[in-house]
């Protein structure tokens, strides 16, 4: 009697243990994220909108639904991966999301994000807005990270669940932040491969290898981490001063790399660009300031003819 009560007691704690997350959207990131939801021994729910990419996770224990209705419903807690927010629309059109939690980890600009948060909770839905900093292979993995906003509550009760996917960075309420600082961590990533990818093709025009030049690419970017701690706090503090760079000399550097570009006979319209910001801020009368002032030419408008 006793032997059986506490297997009884100890079932039933098992079962209320046992976390149930739906994972929709199965591209790699999606597969990824349940994928890492089965390692941690989560009851996991896939559908996706086109079939066959599901076959692996199914295999390894994942439940197949077989509408979007029926993969929300099993789960209190359903994970977006889609290649944008307006994907999510088709995929929910109809379903009941009366009292589930939407996590949308699809990446997309802030304001699409507080419309589609304003859709979900006008059905009756909890949702809450990601942004993840690492690619799939990152997934699950130590020292991944993820921004995170919407209702703190919310976040709260789900923290544990969606830490299994990466370390979430809490940003606030607002639907939108979460995407904000996403996407500002995707202006400097992109801006660098970019900058990574004209390197290469500028040694390529010279008989050079992306492999002959990885060892000072990566010392430049490890190098990048010092730049950045110097110059936010100036920036911040409003101090644009001359005393460690000047904005004319910087801007015959970028000058000399156009030329090097052009000399090449390789596409210089980035770097073109690039020197055409350079020479305005000497235009504007910035040429014996910190080539940080830049960042108020960049925060206008663009206006015809520029």
């Amino acid at each position: 009697m006793s032997t059986s009560s506490t297997s009884s007691t100890s079932s039933t704690a098992t079962a209320t243990t046992i976390i149930t997350v739906t994972v929709i959207g199965l591209g790699p990131m999606g597969r990824a994220m349940a994928a890492a939801h089965l390692d941690a021994g989560h009851q996991v729910t896939v559908w996706n909108r086109s079939a066959g990419k599901d076959a692996e996770l199914v295999a390894r224990g994942a439940r197949r639904a077989g509408t979007a209705a029926e993969a929300v419903a099993a789960s209190a807690l359903t994970v977006l991966s889609l290649i944008d927010v307006d994907a999510m629309y088709p995929s929910l059109a109809g379903v009941d999301l009366t009292g589930r939690t939407l996590v949308n980890l699809s990446s997309d600009v802030p304001e699409k994000a507080r419309e589609a948060a304003a859709w979900v909770r006008a059905r009756g839905a909890a949702y809450l807005t990601g942004g993840v900093n690492v690619p799939p292979s990152g997934i699950g993995q130590e020292g991944s990270t993820a921004f995170v906003s919407g209702p703190e509550e919310v976040y709260a009760a789900h923290r544990a669940t969606l830490d299994v996917l990466a370390a979430t960075d809490y940003r606030g309420a607002d639907p939108g932040h979460a995407q904000l600082y996403y996407q500002l961590n995707m202006i400097m990533f992109w801006t660098a491969m970019t900058g990574f990818h004209q390197a290469v093709a500028v040694a390529r025009a010279n008989g050079l290898s992306a492999a002959d030049i990885l060892p000072y690419a990566s010392y430049t970017t490890d190098s990048m981490r010092g730049f950045l701690g110097f110059y936010a706090p100036r920036v911040d503090a409003g101090n644009h001063g001359g005393d460690v760079d000047r904005l004319a000399m910087c801007a015959a550097s970028v000058e000399h790399i156009l030329r090097t570009a052009a000399d090449s006979g390789v596409d210089t319209r980035i770097l073109a660009a690039h020197a055409d910001l350079f020479r305005r801020g000497v235009e504007a009368g910035f040429g014996d300031d910190s080539s940080s002032r830049l960042i108020g030419l960049l925060g206008e408008p663009v206006t015809a003819g520029r």
